[in-house]
């Protein structure tokens, strides 16, 4: 840019900036004028900026959000999985993709996690995995324990990441009647967020000692207890 184009763009911004009006020679200058009206669109969206931001400096600053409830969870549950390892072998064998399919359907029913699971989930449990399904009539039929209590005590086992739960034992299913109070130890991960007063639903296989299911909240426990109610005829009937 040549000095003189250099004082002439300078000259067109002080004139925007002051507003003062233009003498005719000025208004004659097309390259003055381009300059000008250039530096005025700018000042006018500098000034426009400038307001809302004042603007928004002067309002009063809103209240703090009150934190949202924590929601924890009321459920966990871990399903019997020997069945499933074995045919998964099976799988395996066949073809890695139908393996890898097969493994996902048993989601539900294999070592993993199942926190969402519904009444809707048990109205057509697959094939491979209806005997292991807690409250099928073979779960039954193959467990030595079934029944719901009270945590009265969750306690952190020191050094490891299981808890200490004690449950006041309010109803059994089998077998009919039990002790009034029972402990066990098990991975938090299996009962996140259990808390002391909450009611839990658990279920035990033959020959082992600690629960392989537990429900937290009568939410979950709900249609759990209604499978269970109307497997247990068909389950005393079963051998295991």
């Amino acid at each position: 840019m040549t000095a003189e184009n250099q004082g002439r763009g300078a000259d067109a911004l002080m004139a925007a900036i002051t507003g003062e009006p233009l003498s005719d020679e000025a208004r004659a200058d097309a390259a003055f004028m381009a300059e000008h009206d250039s530096a005025a669109a700018d000042l006018a969206l500098l000034r426009e900026q400038l307001g809302i931001i004042g603007h928004a400096l002067a309002e009063p600053a809103p209240p703090a959000p009150e934190p949202a409830p924590v929601r924890r969870p009321v459920r966990a549950r871990r399903r019997v999985f020997t069945v499933a390892l074995g045919s998964l072998a099976v799988a395996a064998a066949g073809s890695v993709l139908v393996g890898m399919g097969w493994l996902l359907t048993q989601a539900g029913s294999g070592v993993s996690s199942d926190a969402g699971a519904s009444s809707a989930d048990k109205a057509a449990p697959s094939q491979q995995s209806i005997g292991t399904e807690f409250g099928s009539p073979l779960y039954l039929a193959c467990s030595r324990l079934v029944a719901e209590g009270r945590a009265t005590s969750v306690e952190r086992v020191p050094g490891t990441a299981s808890l200490r739960v004690t449950l006041d034992m309010t109803r059994y299913y089998k077998p009919d009647k039990g002790a009034p109070e029972l402990t066990f130890t098990v991975d938090e991960s299996l009962v996140p967020g259990l808390r002391k007063g909450d009611p839990v639903l658990i279920g035990i296989r033959k020959g082992a000692r600690e629960p392989d299911f537990w429900a937290v909240g009568e939410g979950d426990i709900a249609p759990e207890r209604a499978w269970i109610t109307a497997s247990l005829p068909e389950a005393r009937e079963l051998g295991c």
